[in-house]
């Protein structure tokens, strides 16, 4: 091709204002010129930025890129390489030697094992609404407790440390807190993996890490994957269903849809991780020239995958922009794709289904409790979209 790449010198941190579940408008433009940017990360550093649905996925799958925090081109220093455990950031064949013993954990069938205590959980939480009444913080009466008190037992960690828990992930997650507040909350987390670990070890119990402390895995490494695992089964979730329901109350129309007809909602927990593509970027560095869409990326740079621009790209799903509970939205990539797709997908759409479904069917004139606008975002510096909190109200019977 003869025609300059289109140059992106930032990411936006700016969402529109009529519609905030919309990526930026900067990103969404330089889709439009080409699913391939010039980018310029913070250090300084030239790199891509890849905003098209079929260039993203082919990134994904082309072990030509990597996913090593230490060959990650985007500062003017060095990065270290990821602790051990924490595989979402290393390339095989060390990422199979930590995900693989995960794997048959977290299959389709064990995870709808799950629903009937999913559904409790979820059930708890309802009773405590309603109970206490309108007017409520969906956030923290709802789309937090859920994921947390699932991921909590799956893993083993005990009823009494999962307040403290939350609060530490949503710390180092959130996007706002200062470098010290980060550097302590990680700590923090760190140094109470680390004896969870050696309490499984000492006395294992019912649940996934006791099982692997039976494994050759080492005390770091399991402190690793432990991390991974709940700030991955906890913020992500969380922020589905407190945005998702944001989603669905702004979009009357398929909110009615979705209430009457329960057989929409698989479909309708596809289409909102499409939509709002709450995991919104992640890196990638070349390891040799690569060739995409027709240009050259050179040996040693990073690129950004933009997810959320590819899940709303029109040549993928047509009409994009729309949240249309009907489309066959099944592709989406905001679970990723290739060798690292997250791991605890089955978990999440079950936590979805169930949560979604027995929140419109106990509360079905469920509505916000102030003005859209004045609905507080998450920053778009944190790694998740979502909202902080999310005031909504019902008629009491």
């Amino acid at each position: 091709m003869s025609e300059s790449l289109h140059t992106v010198t930032a990411l936006p941190t700016e969402r529109p204002a009529a519609c905030p579940f919309d990526p930026p408008a900067e990103l969404t433009d330089a889709r439009r010129h080409g699913p391939v940017s010039h980018f310029t990360h913070p250090g300084g550093k030239p790199g891509r930025l890849i905003t098209g649905y079929d260039a993203v996925r082919s990134v994904l799958a082309d072990a030509r890129f990597s996913s090593r925090k230490e060959l990650m081109n985007v500062v003017d220093f060095a990065l270290p390489p990821a602790p051990p455990g924490e595989f979402l950031l290393m390339d095989e064949p060390e990422h199979s030697r930590y995900r693989k013993p995960l794997v048959g954990r977290f299959t389709v069938r064990r995870m709808r094992m799950l629903t009937e205590r999913i559904e409790r959980i979820t059930a708890d939480c309802l009773d405590a609404m309603q109970e206490t009444g309108p007017p409520a913080d969906l956030v923290t009466s709802f789309a937090k407790p859920i994921p947390t008190i699932v991921i909590c037992e799956i893993l083993g960690v005990p009823y009494e440390d999962r307040a403290s828990f939350q609060e530490q992930i949503d710390t180092f997650m959130g996007g706002e807190a200062g470098d010290e507040e980060l550097v302590a909350a990680y700590t923090a987390t760190q140094e109470y993996l680390a004896r969870l670990v050696a309490a499984k070890r000492a006395h294992p119990t019912d649940d996934v890490l006791s099982e692997l402390t039976e494994s050759d895995l080492t005390d770091e490494e399991l402190k690793g994957i432990s991390l991974i695992l709940l700030a991955a089964g906890f913020d992500t979730t969380a922020n589905m269903l407190s945005l998702g329901t944001f989603a669905l109350l702004r979009h009357p129309e398929q909110l009615a849809a979705l209430r009457a007809d329960p057989s929409l909602t698989d479909g309708a927990v596809e289409e909102l991780l499409r939509y709002l593509s709450v995991a919104k970027t992640f890196h990638r560095t070349a390891l040799e020239d690569v060739e995409l869409d027709g240009r050259t990326v050179e040996a040693g740079t990073t690129v950004v995958l933009s997810y959320h621009t590819a899940n709303r790209d029109p040549e993928r799903f047509p009409d994009p922009h729309a949240l249309d509970l009907r489309r066959q939205a099944t592709g989406h990539l905001a679970f990723g794709h290739g060798i690292h797709q997250c791991l605890g997908q089955q978990l999440a759409r079950v936590e979805m289904r169930v949560a979604f479904r027995a929140l419109l069917d106990r509360f079905p004139n469920l509505r916000l409790a102030v003005p859209a606008e004045e609905v507080a975002l998450r920053p778009e510096t944190a790694d998740i979209f979502g909202v902080k909190s999310l005031p909504v109200t019902w008629d009491e019977k």
